[in-house]
């Protein structure tokens, strides 16, 4: 016999939850197969059974917490019955139990409770309020259920309740507090419990805005030069890498390009230190059906346009596949989150801590602007940087800011600081 335990789940994590059993009780497991998947903060990680045999037992069942080293099913030696058997005996075992009583059989049935002995106080039936003091919360119960409390007998409603005299008021004792019920839900309304993933980015979210001075800055970015040279060479270019030219590679490179000149927002606060990093690791937001994700392009400063493109791709498809490691989650320096994928045309995006910096791109709309003096329709596109401003200076951040726009309507000077 062999215990399942839950395997190590990468650096920081310490416990996950049962997302689903891959094999169920009485099914043969060969070494090395998956039989469950654990969801944790990040990624969903697979139990593989380390010996085969026959699944036995599952101890945790879906939506239940787990930690590092907890048994959740146990293997035994040997093969699962075969199919053939397993009907036979089913096919016995339902021969020889009786048929289960419908449910006015079974009232029928059912024996009548034994007359109460004259004179116990305890067993007489009393109508009226006099047969059972309900509480608030009783009477929330009995009423979400449909139950009229005059019409059942003390204890029909499983809280063991006894008809009694009505006690004495003690002068100046407050009355006992009764907990709160939960609100009564409609029957159009779902409940559904959040995901571990959920959970924690909503958790996350909240922290970055209660520890860190967040401030937004905006700008907008016109985008004509970028969009005429995707136009010129986007067939070229995916002939050519396999990949299409999109705006992240652009925005990639004017990001690492801001973050040399003013390397503050490439850092991150430790204690009272500032830890300035000196690479350029970019995290790219990702939306999967299980929430947010940020993969990171690690050394962004030395990909060409198409290997920033061939990993955003890359990893943008496994992020919604479920497939990423751990480690392509970690240690990202600056994140860029692109809400113009969904025509998000503003928004103020929320630090991804321990960053103190993230770029939000929005959609690309034509409005007219103002040209040499001439009003000319170009494709604009709001762009907002929000900042820690525990160690980033406003001033700081609005000429990074400016730094990325002015990189984005110079393409060609990509090359050169990107």
């Amino acid at each position: 016999m062999a215990e399942v335990k839950v395997p190590s789940l990468g650096e920081s994590i310490v416990e996950a939850t049962i997302g689903q059993w891959l094999k169920r009780e009485g099914d043969a497991v060969e070494s090395g197969e998956a039989i469950a998947e654990l969801e944790t903060d990040k990624v969903n990680v697979e139990v593989i059974a380390e010996e085969s045999g026959v699944l036995t037992q599952i101890l945790k069942q879906v939506g239940d917490t787990v930690a590092i080293g907890d048994v959740i099913a146990v293997i035994a030696e040997g093969q699962a019955p075969a199919a053939s058997s397993e009907s036979g005996s089913s096919t016995q075992a339902a021969e020889q139990k009786p048929a289960a009583p419908s449910a006015p059989q079974a009232q029928a049935q059912a024996p009548a409770a034994p007359a109460a002995p004259q004179g116990s106080a305890q067993q007489v039936s009393v109508p009226g309020d006099l047969l059972v003091r309900p509480t608030p919360s009783l009477r929330r119960a009995a009423a979400a259920q449909g139950i009229d409390l005059r019409q059942v007998q003390a204890g029909a409603l499983g809280l063991g309740a006894q008809p009694q005299a009505p006690a004495a008021p003690q002068s100046g004792a407050a009355p006992a507090p009764q907990p709160a019920a939960p609100a009564a839900q409609r029957p159009d309304e779902e409940r559904i419990r959040m995901s571990r993933r959920r959970a924690t980015i909503a958790k996350r979210l909240v922290e970055v805005q209660h520890t860190a001075a967040m401030l937004t800055t905006f700008n907008e970015v016109d985008m004509s030069r970028v969009m005429e040279i995707r136009k010129r060479r986007k067939d070229a270019f995916r002939e050519k890498h396999g990949v299409g030219l999109g705006f992240m590679s652009f925005f990639t490179k004017a990001v690492v390009g801001a973050l040399k000149q003013f390397p503050l927002l490439n850092a991150e606060i430790q204690g009272e230190d500032m830890i300035v990093k000196h690479h350029y690791d970019i995290g790219i937001a990702v939306a999967t059906e299980g929430g947010l994700v940020v993969p990171v392009v690690r050394n962004a400063d030395r990909l060409t346009f198409a290997e920033i493109e061939q990993q955003i791709a890359d990893l943008a498809a496994r992020a919604r596949a479920n497939k990423l490691s751990l480690e392509e989650l970690q240690g990202g320096t600056f994140t860029i989150t692109n809400g113009g994928t969904f025509g998000s045309l503003f928004s103020t995006p929320i630090l991804n801590a321990p960053q103190v910096g993230i770029l939000g791109m929005h959609n690309i709309v034509e409005r007219p602007v103002a040209v040499d003096g001439q009003v000319e329709i170009r494709p604009m596109m709001y762009v907002a940087l929000s900042y820690d401003h525990r160690i980033v200076d406003g001033a700081e951040a609005v000429s990074f800011l400016v730094t990325v726009k002015r990189l984005i309507e110079d393409p060609e000077s990509l090359l050169l600081e990107g």
